[in-house]
């Protein structure tokens, strides 16, 4: 029988690993754990808490960052440099080399990074950004205005151009201002800086080009580039110079790649690496009580999907066809698919908007319904089904190759034969940015920002877009909507009504929103992921084991 688990603390659900950082003595945090037990000559099992005391070692007073940190990455990442990231893995690695201007917090909040402040003018199509000054980037240069333009004019050329195109123009006002114009009001252009500009050096891209720099890296961030073996491991080393005093705290970060999750999950428990995350529910299961192993679980803003293509492969194919995207909708039993795969953690989504992010709630999920979905594909001249491919990003994410092989049998419930087609997550996000994978393809896309506008223009923005392999003129006109709509509860208004359409007229086939769990080293302190699974390192430690 399987055990039902929880693990208390906080609102992501961190047991023992996000400890207190005061420098005092060490203290004891208290937390309720709720864990099962099987009584004695029954069947069922019974739920009891009980109230344990986590030591938390305080975090020393170190005169420079001490101790390496290991850190698992699911895939390969395709690039270090952030305009050319595809996926979360290569988002984590490059994340820690560098800085925005704006940097969302912890608690998701944003405030300074390598811009002091910033003021709106007019009517919010202006922003002076005031930037902070004695900054130098790793390899020595001094950070200036020129090196924000730099990074927006190249970062235009890379594979996420609407996230710099936000801004018209950036113009240097002085060597420690810059003007950022858009076309508009942009209610998102903070949070896309945070994601998206991460400053670069003008005068070594300019001497070395994109191949160059994404061979030795270079940011402001708290650690530097050190090396990258393919297929094995990135390491880092900490800034000595880094602006934001007292980071980082571990002089060392190695990323090793480990596709397989139980090879993670013995690598940590044969402590080779500290830090592991996306193990299904019954490896976090394996590991509770493990000696030194704390296991994490929390809710992703992040939705999976089976993506439609009409602007290449799947141009002329039944998928043109709204009736039969929504009879494959129908035709999937994803509810089946999470108590299988994921023991019941887990929500079907509604659609493209993740709960809680602003507009979620207007609209039902598909309901599983075989019947009506061949009853959609008669009406639509498919009553004997047809063939189509499908690609997969094997090992992407957690049980994702399960999952693909459980929507082609679905499919085929209903008479549609999806032939699928499992691909390296490299491979099969190099095919979808040069518009040659599959007609359908699954995947998946994590937002942090509270809203969905990012995932959705990601996902949907079109042949302009790397990872987009649909568009809609009518989707692409209520997104531009709400990209200058300031007033909130207008653009939830705007999202409300975009979902619905997207229901009548899907893009996607929509699976779920998972839960996810990962699992530490308790020497492991201040490791605080966040809900699109990113995770920042600058202020994570190690505990002494003395």
């Amino acid at each position: 029988m399987k055990k039902i688990f929880v693990f208390g603390m906080l609102a992501i659900m961190v047991l023992g690993v996000i400890a207190g950082c005061a420098p005092q003595a060490p203290e004891v945090v208290v937390t309720e754990v709720i864990k099962t037990v099987e009584v004695p000559g029954e069947v069922q099992v019974t739920t009891v808490v009980e109230t344990v005391e986590v030591p938390v070692e305080a975090e020393p007073v170190a005169a420079e960052p001490t101790g390496t940190l290991r850190v698992a990455l699911t895939s390969e990442p395709t690039s270090l440099y952030i305009p050319l990231t595809a996926d979360k893995m290569s988002d984590i690695a490059a994340s820690q080399l560098y800085d925005p201007l704006v940097f969302q917090d912890d608690d998701l909040v944003l405030g300074p990074g390598l811009a002091e402040s910033w003021e709106y003018q007019g009517d919010g199509s202006e922003v002076i950004f005031k930037l902070r000054q004695g900054v130098t980037f790793h390899n020595g240069e001094a950070f200036t205005a020129d090196d924000v333009i730099a990074t927006w004019e190249w970062g235009k050329q890379g594979q996420w151009p609407e996230k710099y195109d936000i801004a018209t123009s950036v113009e240097k006002i002085d060597d420690y201002t810059v003007k950022v114009t858009t076309d508009g009001p942009k209610p998102l252009l903070l949070i896309t800086m945070h994601d998206f500009w991460s400053i670069i050096p003008n005068e070594y891209m300019e001497e070395v080009g994109v191949d160059g720099f994404q061979a030795n890296p270079v940011g402001t961030g708290p650690f530097m580039f050190v090396e990258w073996v393919k297929g094995d491991h990135i390491t880092y080393k900490a800034n000595p110079d880094y602006w934001r005093e007292g980071l980082p705290k571990v002089a060392e970060v190695i990323m090793r790649i480990i596709p397989e999750s139980s090879t993670r999950v013995a690598a940590l428990q044969a402590d080779e690496i500290d830090i592991i995350d996306r193990i299904s529910s019954e490896e976090a299961e394996s590991l509770l009580g493990a000696s030194g192993i704390q296991t994490i679980k929390y809710p992703v803003a992040r939705v999976y999907y089976v993506a439609y293509d009409n602007l290449s492969s799947g141009i002329g194919t039944p998928i043109e066809d709204a009736k039969v995207r929504q009879a494959m909708n129908y035709a999937v039993d994803v509810d089946a698919i999470i108590k299988a795969l994921f023991n019941g953690y887990g929500k079907r989504a509604t659609g493209f908007v993740a709960t809680g992010e602003l507009g979620y709630g207007i609209v039902d999920p598909f309901p599983y319904d075989p019947e009506k979905a061949k009853a959609l594909l008669a009406e639509a001249g498919y009553e004997n089904g047809f063939e189509i491919g499908m690609g997969c990003p094997s090992g992407a994410y957690s049980h994702i190759d399960e999952v693909c092989q459980a929507i082609v049998s679905y499919l085929g419930d209903v008479g549609i034969t999806a032939n699928l087609e499992m691909m390296e997550a490299g491979q099969f996000w190099d095919l979808m940015a040069s518009k040659e994978l599959t007609p359908l393809a699954v995947d998946a896309w994590a937002d942090e920002s509270g809203e969905s506008y990012n995932r959705m223009r990601g996902a949907l923005g079109g042949i302009t877009n790397a990872y987009s392999i649909y568009e809609d003129p009518e989707i692409t006109k209520q997104l531009d909507a709400i990209s200058v709509e300031i007033d909130k509860d207008k653009r939830q208004a705007l999202y409300e009504t975009l979902q619905v359409y997207m229901q009548e007229n899907p893009p996607f086939l929509y699976l779920y929103e998972p839960i996810t769990f990962e699992a530490v080293r308790d020497r492991v302190q201040d490791y605080r992921p966040r809900p699109s699974e990113i995770f920042y390192l600058m202020n994570t430690w190690i505990a002494s084991s003395e």
